[in-house]
């Protein structure tokens, strides 16, 4: 199926799709602060720059698009337009994601990875609730 938009029009719209403050990064922010957790934002200092970051326990949180990282799920079904593009762009940055983390547990952070599609209203309380246990964990072994 051919594109609706022209080559410029979609352009225009893929530049326009928001990095940083997403929707689902939100929701994961609101959900941690509720609980009782500070944190840092996008820190440059470290791979990938991490959407949210706990320093207190060494804890990286990335909140990933299905599509842009290339999950196996419904959400990241590639454009029928320009499907060779896409597919090394994808790679691209499932090769950088796998860089940065690695980077990150050798310098001893613990890494965690929310899915896009695990934010969905069926999902959402129980990853959000999987994430609390695990930050719970890490607390107590820094203590």
């Amino acid at each position: 199926m051919a594109d609706v938009l022209s080559k410029e029009q979609r352009a225009k719209c893929m530049s326009m799709v928001k990095s940083k403050n997403t929707k689902p990064e939100i929701q994961v922010r609101c959900f941690l602060f509720a609980h009782g957790f500070r944190f840092r934002l996008h820190r440059k200092d470290l791979p990938g720059k991490p959407d949210i970051v706990l320093p207190k326990y060494k804890i990286a949180i990335f909140v990933n698009g299905c599509f842009w990282h290339g999950h196996n799920c419904r959400y990241a079904k590639l454009p029928a337009t320009n499907t060779e593009f896409w597919q090394e762009k994808i790679k691209g940055n499932v090769v950088r994601d796998t860089k940065n983390i690695s980077e990150l547990q050798r310098m001893g952070w613990r890494i965690y990875i929310i899915w896009q599609c695990e934010l969905k209203p069926k999902l959402i309380e129980t990853t959000l609730e999987n994430l609390l246990r695990d930050i719970d964990n890490a607390k107590n072994y820094h203590s």
